[in-house]
């Protein structure tokens, strides 16, 4: 067995426009509109805005408002136009003590406007502005009804991200950091190595309610088999990773999720011939990258159930030959369906 280098970036791409793609499908859009010449304590504070909502998963754009006065009409025909989710708008002059925040909110269907405490010659104001405008606009969100709405063609569509930025605020303040998830793996290759089995234990620690950094390994199960009228040979795999989860929490329960992760494959093959040839072993240690899809439901506070299916790429690839001509490939790519059930504490 041995492994030619022939690169598959091509694959690698695809696998991430896949991922990529599936987290812009559940993010919402935010546009924030700034003085048309912001201090730089303001600027800076903008910034900070913009951060944060991007951290929780919103697109945002930041546009310079005209000069003059803006209206209520002028800032909700904007977010109709633009078709975001919300608008946020600093208003007016920065006075000594406040600046004005308006908050279009397409999803409850409301604008709201709070003046919010901002001491541009404090070193703290952009950081003090930031917290209460991200406040502001929790708050108008959490007035969202996320029961099932009663009369058929009324219920309005929710953008995840805005019900995760929602439920971040009610999760329970003793956040689970630490977690453990034991289960299988169904090991499907593509390259005429049949299927197999392995346990799956992964380690994960949360960053915060949605990002989890994890390291999985798995390994000593089932064999798979490869064979024709030469001979026969048993591949076992073990592997181990590392790399981080996106989750996305729908209400309480619901926890779809996209993965990326990096690390080694080992692959073990033994061979049996016929009486005209003889068997060998082998062994090839190999890059691997891992991408996954999959939702978790959690059972209680601290029990969750998730499924995931995974593609992985090695290099260099295991290849099995007969009689030195090549009969089956490895990891070329690989398909994984995971199945297991974690604790957090």
């Amino acid at each position: 067995m041995n492994g030619p280098a022939s690169p598959r970036l091509a694959i690698s791409v695809v696998l991430l426009a896949v991922l990529f793609w599936t987290v812009d499908a559940w993010a919402a859009n935010v546009v924030l509109v700034q003085p048309p010449s912001p201090s730089p304590a303001m600027a800076e504070a903008i910034v900070r805005v913009r951060g944060e909502l991007i951290s929780e998963g919103f697109h945002v754009e930041v546009i310079a408002g005209p000069k003059g006065e803006q209206s209520r009409s002028w800032l909700e025909q904007l977010a109709a136009a633009r078709q975001v989710d919300a608008l946020v708008a600093v208003f007016g002059d920065e006075t000594p003590d406040s600046v004005e925040v308006w908050v279009v909110d397409q999803v409850t269907e409301k604008t709201v406007v709070r003046r919010i405490p901002f001491k541009p010659e404090s070193d703290h104001a952009p950081k003090t502005f930031a917290i209460h405008a991200l406040e502001l606009l929790r708050a108008s969100f959490l007035e969202i009804d996320l029961r099932p709405n009663t009369r058929p063609g009324e219920a309005k569509s929710i953008p995840p991200a805005v019900v995760h930025f929602v439920d971040s605020e009610r999760l329970p303040s003793r956040s689970r950091r630490f977690g453990v998830e034991i289960g299988g793996a169904a090991v499907i290759g593509l390259g005429d190595v049949g299927p197999s089995l392995l346990p799956v234990v992964r380690l994960g620690w949360a960053i915060n309610p949605s990002l989890v950094a994890q390291l999985a390994v798995a390994g000593y199960g089932s064999h798979a088999s490869v064979q024709n009228n030469l001979g026969s040979a048993q591949v076992a795999e073990e592997f181990a990773l590392l790399g981080a989860r996106y989750r996305f929490i729908l209400g309480r329960h619901l926890r779809p999720a996209v993965s990326l992760a990096a690390g080694v494959l080992h692959t073990r093959a033994e061979g049996e011939a016929t009486s005209l040839y003889q068997g060998r072993e082998a062994a090839l240690w190999s890059f691997l990258l891992d991408g996954a899809v999959g939702i978790g439901v959690a059972l209680t506070e601290r029990f969750e159930i998730a499924f995931a299916t995974h593609a992985q790429v090695a290099e260099p690839y295991p290849t099995i030959r007969f009689d030195r001509s090549v009969v089956a490939t490895s990891t070329r790519p690989s398909l994984l369906f995971t199945l297991t059930l974690g604790a957090w504490q």
